[in-house]
């Protein structure tokens, strides 16, 4: 159980993680570095041996190594990155990178929620079982991980690339995007992450013949690309239910006293924002470049789609995006990750929906998917089953979705200080 001293930890840590401003801006333009030494001093004064590997300078991950009591069982990897997004001071109540505190509560900061909570979280347990002289069960694998916000070339696709030796053992994995307080019809729901949708990023182009913009054209390489944008805007695609969504919305279904209906979630009331967004494949146009004068007709346009793709839905994907570009239109993969399954009878997610209803009775944990991706994704190829699960104690009316990303990110210092409850709970107990 998590002592006093870690309860206070837990808020301090994570008002020292935001104050460091690690924001993502892509294209390798970060810096995690003095985040992660900060983790690293923590853990290193509970004892263990942390080392800081960085694939470009100040790209800093952290990963340490906590043996458990039973060598037999297979290793947990917990993981948390250190970068943000970015934030724009302008648009905020207070400096996003301040971690200020105000008088109900509520600690303030880019990273509150995504996931510099869960980092403070990481380090304040293990600092609680150094001083009362408890270990885990199992081993515990900790990660401080860089890049997430991007492609995650400098942090867990390079970690799992290039060091995965240092996961050896590891089976399963926690990390972002679980075992949040939701409400709906007066329930306290804790969604708990067993899947995620796979990542499909596309560039579509299209060729035209240039010419003047007052002469008849044919051949223009804008109409032909907004056709196709246009087109995969309007697709409706079609109901692919996972098992893990099946799973969802059978128990979200029950809890609010209705039959399970995929095609229309309604009878689901708030909690149909959980599963909406993974019953079927997704492509959403994001972004338009053609053109450099207005009575010019361009030869080449491009475009961009924030694709993701159910499990097991990777061929219709591909089918219907060439049936929606057409011949005049080109598209290709700019990034791509898979998707992801994790069971939700396994002993691991018995042990995460315990630790919930231990410390909220009243609480209802269910499965869900992703509708995006995590640093699973990298660690699934080392064989790793990934779970979400980085709990917080949210008050009605307080939008996890909406925060994590959004402007005026803010977290309970109470909600932080029962998600470290739940976490100790459960890695003791995994």
């Amino acid at each position: 159980m998590a002592d006093g001293r870690a309860l206070e930890e837990v808020v301090e840590f994570t008002r020292d993680l935001v104050r460091f401003d690690t924001t993502n801006r892509g294209g390798g333009d970060g810096n995690e570095r003095a985040a992660a030494e900060y983790a690293a001093e923590r853990l290193a004064e509970a004892g263990l041996e942390p080392v800081i590997l960085e694939k470009a300078p100040n790209r800093s991950n952290v990963v340490a190594r906590l043996e458990g009591s039973d060598p037999e069982a297979p290793a947990l990897l917990v993981h948390g990155h250190l970068d943000v997004v970015p934030a724009a001071a302008s648009d905020w109540s207070v400096d996003p990178f301040s971690g200020e505190i105000d008088a109900d509560g509520m600690l303030w900061g880019r990273g509150t929620i995504d996931m510099k909570s869960m980092d403070a979280m990481m380090l304040a347990a293990v600092r609680s079982w150094a001083r009362e002289g408890v270990r885990p069960r199992r081993s515990i694998v900790f990660a401080f991980i860089a890049d997430e916000e991007a492609e995650a070339d400098y942090g867990s696709r390079y970690l799992a690339e290039a060091h995965a030796d240092l996961f050896a053992g590891c089976t399963e994995g926690v990390s972002e995007s679980g075992g949040f307080t939701f409400h709906s019809n007066g329930m306290r729901i804790y969604p708990i992450g067993a899947g995620e949708r796979g990542t499909a990023w596309l560039e579509l182009t299209a060729r035209g013949r240039a010419g003047h913009g007052s002469k008849k054209n044919p051949d223009n390489a804008v109409v032909k690309l907004a056709g196709a944008i246009a087109r995969i805007g309007a697709h409706r695609w079609p109901l692919r239910v996972t098992p893990v969504v099946e799973a969802a919305v059978t128990e979200l279904a029950a809890l609010h006293g209705v039959e399970p209906d995929f095609e229309d979630l309604s009878g689901l009331g708030e909690a149909a924002q959980l599963v909406e967004s993974t019953l079927r494949n997704s492509a959403n146009p994001t972004i338009l470049e053609a053109g450099y004068k207005v009575n010019v007709i361009p030869e080449h346009a491009r475009a961009e789609v924030d694709g993701r793709v159910v499990p097991g839905g990777e061929a219709e994907f591909e089918a219907t995006l060439d049936e929606l570009c057409g011949p005049d239109v080109q598209w290709r993969y700019a990034h791509r990750d898979e998707s992801l399954m994790a069971p939700v009878d396994s002993p691991t997610f018995a042990a995460m929906r315990a630790a919930i209803r231990k410390h909220d009775p009243k609480g209802h944990p269910v499965p869900f998917c992703m509708s995006g991706g995590t640093d699973a994704k990298p660690f699934s190829r080392l064989g790793i089953t990934g779970y979400g699960f980085s709990p917080l104690a949210l008050p009605p009316g307080f939008g996890y979705g909406k925060l994590a990303h959004g402007v005026d990110e803010r977290v309970p210092v109470e909600g932080l200080k029962f998600g470290l409850r739940v976490l100790d709970d459960f890695l003791l107990n995994a």
